[in-house]
């Protein structure tokens, strides 16, 4: 019977990888070309890969959690006897990756002094790495430490990544067992079919533990000493099912915890917070609000203070770059993408509304709604997650008194924006009840100096507090 490889297409936009998501579809299956096949995560968003042509799923490389470099053998095809062979296919047109988001969010999309539904956004990064014009200098992820072979006689066996092939796997599924939990006794610690049917119907339905783990392999080399070794969680004594639950660490929210490591880790942080009363700023927002809904727009807070940020960005420059460390050049964008973080069930969302610098409040905030509505409903495509150049993370109703942002690497700055709270301010010597707003930003100190940084959080201020500035400047 012929056998045909399909690996894994080129998705574009400087893509190298992808994180295997979920498989839609399992060996020994029959497939009409076009049908989805597999969803992977990128450094941009999840994309689903359909079949490129009809056939029989023979065995399915890597499983959920896994990366996979492009051009790696993703899935392997029976054709039958009349069936030509090939070991090097690669990309069809039907192979074409359709972008969707890895699920439906249903938190409110980032706002100023409405509840959310879900938790206060955070911005740690837009699920990139490069931004147009860069090329930054990638290190290479330490080898994973091998996992521990057994765990002591009375928690059971456990093993987060269990080696087995798919009709091993499918023999777990259609039983019903956890395969990380069956002690293995084949070749490198895999775990065989009979495993799988001891621990079923053996040992493990008589309440007594399956037979010991063959010895762990011998141990990777050692790591540099700048890894940080992975932090490996014993279950607790007893029956460990019943005293805790393990959720696969992966997709989004796996590689947002990669950014946002990489961003504390690389970034030196420094955070700035400041007072802003925004009196002003929303009686002109009630004043023009009017006009906004006649031309079919939702005017926010937030877009007066994307406006503030784009005018204060034209005054600093410095704080919409970023460093290429490839080459040790502090790129300066001219132009301005602005990221606005939101919070969604599927983890962090950075939509970008792309030239904002050329944008008027009425535009901005139509854009801001566009994408808070396509976040909401699961609709973003790629290009409206990335290429953000400066971040603005409304932490809403929830915001607290202040926080510190982890900025959106490689950018070197980020707004955080809290709730608009009703408190007392000195105006030409009276005491009177004023709206007042904490702004929280943080910044690269290694890039960004404390008197600039300060200085552009007070032009910030300075427009929102006097917003017939942005009128008369836009």
């Amino acid at each position: 019977m012929a056998r045909w490889e399909f690996k894994l297409p080129d998705i574009g936009e400087g893509v190298t990888e992808g994180e295997i998501v979920s498989w839609l579809v399992k060996p020994g299956e029959h497939v009409k070309e076009d049908q989805p096949m597999v969803e992977v995560m990128t450094d941009k968003a999840t994309v689903t890969i359909t079949s490129p042509k009809t056939g029989t799923i023979a065995e399915l490389h890597g499983n959920v959690g896994q990366v996979v470099k492009v051009h790696a053998v993703l899935v392997s095809y029976d054709l039958g006897n009349g069936g030509t062979a090939s070991t090097s296919a690669s990309t069809s047109a039907a192979a074409a990756p359709s972008p969707s988001v890895a699920a439906a969010p249903t938190a409110q999309s980032a706002g100023l002094g409405t509840k959310a539904a879900g938790p206060a956004a955070t911005a740690v990064g837009d699920i990139r790495e490069d931004l147009p014009g860069m090329s930054l200098m990638r290190g290479s992820a330490p080898a994973e430490a091998p996992i521990a072979a057994a765990a002591p006689a009375t928690s059971g066996y456990f093993a987060e990544k269990p080696l087995a092939t798919p009709a091993t796997r499918k023999l777990a599924r259609d039983l019903e067992v956890d395969l990380r939990r069956v002690p293995p006794t084949g070749e490198n610690g895999r775990v065989t079919r009979d495993d799988v049917q001891r621990f079923k119907g053996g040992a493990h339905a008589n309440g007594h533990h399956a037979p010991a783990a063959p010895a762990a392999p011998a141990a990777a080399p050692p790591a540099p000493a700048a890894a940080r070794a992975p932090v490996v969680i014993a279950p607790p004594a007893g029956n460990a099912q019943e005293l805790e639950e393990r959720v696969p660490f992966v997709g989004v929210r796996r590689k947002i915890a990669e950014r946002m490591a990489q961003s504390k880790h690389t970034a030196a942080h420094f955070t700035f917070v400041e007072e802003c009363d925004v009196t002003e700023l929303k009686r002109v927002r009630e004043r023009l609000r009017p006009h906004a809904e006649k031309a079919g727009v939702k005017l926010t807070p937030l877009a007066f203070i994307a406006k503030a940020v784009v005018a204060a960005l034209a005054r600093h420059p410095t704080l919409n770059s970023a460093l290429d460390e490839s080459t040790n050049e502090l790129v300066i964008r001219k132009y301005v993408n602005l990221g606005i973080a939101a919070a969604t069930d599927a983890g962090l969302m950075v939509p970008v509304v792309k030239d904002a610098d050329r944008k008027s409040i009425l535009e901005l905030a139509r854009d801001i709604e566009r994408l808070g509505t396509g976040a909401r409903d699961g609709k973003l495509k790629p290009q409206d997650l990335s290429g953000s150049t400066f971040t603005i993370t409304s932490l809403g109703a929830q915001g607290g008194l202040f926080a510190t942002p982890i900025i959106n690497f490689p950018e070197v700055a980020i707004l955080g924006v809290h709730q608009i709270k009703q408190k007392p301010v000195v105006r030409d010597g009276q005491i009177v009840i004023g709206e007042v707003m904490l702004l929280s930003l943080s910044f690269d100190h290694r890039i960004i100096d404390g008197h600039v940084g300060a200085a552009f959080a007070y032009e910030v201020i300075g427009y929102l507090q006097e917003p017939d500035r942005l009128l008369l400047e836009g």
